[in-house]
């Protein structure tokens, strides 16, 4: 016996990509409910459920109970080996340089909200909303992993508006170095409704000011929420490693 999928699990698993493709789904978005897509592909919900776990497991889309599936951000090869490998590795041996990265959002995402304010098309301005809405959608998630991933689609979507390809390479390169290297912290963001919240109106001001053209607002907008998300990250990392530093003290292990 192997461990490889059935032939039939494999054709949907393959269909399932191509109509994942067709309908223009984006990371963050929710797939239609098991039994509209099992009616639709002519087969059974539990083949169809076999198939998604196979997406699941490969880290294309996530499946929350009760809440329907959805897709993830995948990897992007071109930042992968251009961008993000060489700096993981300075990553590995200091976890400071991860705040080298967040300044440099802010100069890579000032430039970029400020073209797209002025360079956005229509369908460009659907796509943000589209994307913005998600991140409210994810509000309640059991998973702030997901509710972090809806927050990169909807920056990767102003990067997208901005039509300059060399800002939106290097903007997938960062969130690809800030999933790995800041998402226990990232998580912890989305999982308290304080944070979440300012996040929101932040998103919301941001939007405004990309649908309404202004370039000036919308660069000051997006300054204004990487220095809220740079002091809160801060803020997270310094208090795990206050705890991590209790721990070693003599007897913190008593009962």
């Amino acid at each position: 016996m192997t461990d490889s999928a059935p032939p039939v699990t494999e054709h949907l698993v393959l269909r399932l990509r191509r109509y994942i493709q067709q309908q223009k789904l984006e990371p963050g978005m929710k797939l239609p409910a098991e039994r509209q897509l099992a009616a639709e592909f002519g087969v059974s919900r539990s083949s169809l459920r076999e198939a998604l776990q196979q997406l699941v497991s490969s880290g294309m889309l996530f499946s929350r109970r009760g809440g329907g599936t959805w897709l993830c951000q995948p990897p992007e090869p071109w930042s992968e080996q251009r961008i993000v490998a060489p700096i993981r590795e300075l990553l590995q041996d200091d976890p400071d340089y991860r705040y080298d990265i967040l300044e440099a959002r802010h100069a890579i995402e000032a430039s970029t909200a400020w073209y797209a304010a002025q360079r956005a098309t229509e369908a460009d301005k659907e796509r943000l909303r589209l994307a913005f809405d998600a991140t409210l959608k994810l509000k309640e998630s059991d998973n702030p992993d997901l509710a972090a991933q809806a927050d990169v689609r909807f920056h990767l979507a102003i990067a997208e508006a901005s039509h300059n390809v060399v800002l939106l390479q290097t903007m997938r390169g960062f969130f690809e170095l800030l999933h790995s290297s800041v998402r226990q912290s990232r998580q912890r963001m989305y999982s308290q409704p304080p944070i979440f919240t300012q996040l929101t109106q932040q998103h919301q001001r941001l939007l405004d000011a990309l649908l309404g053209g202004e370039a000036e607002e919308a660069r000051r907008a997006v300054m204004d929420h990487l220095s809220f998300v740079h002091t809160t990250l801060k803020s997270l990392h310094e208090d795990e490693a206050r705890q991590a530093r209790s721990t070693r003290l003599p007897g913190s292990n008593a009962l």
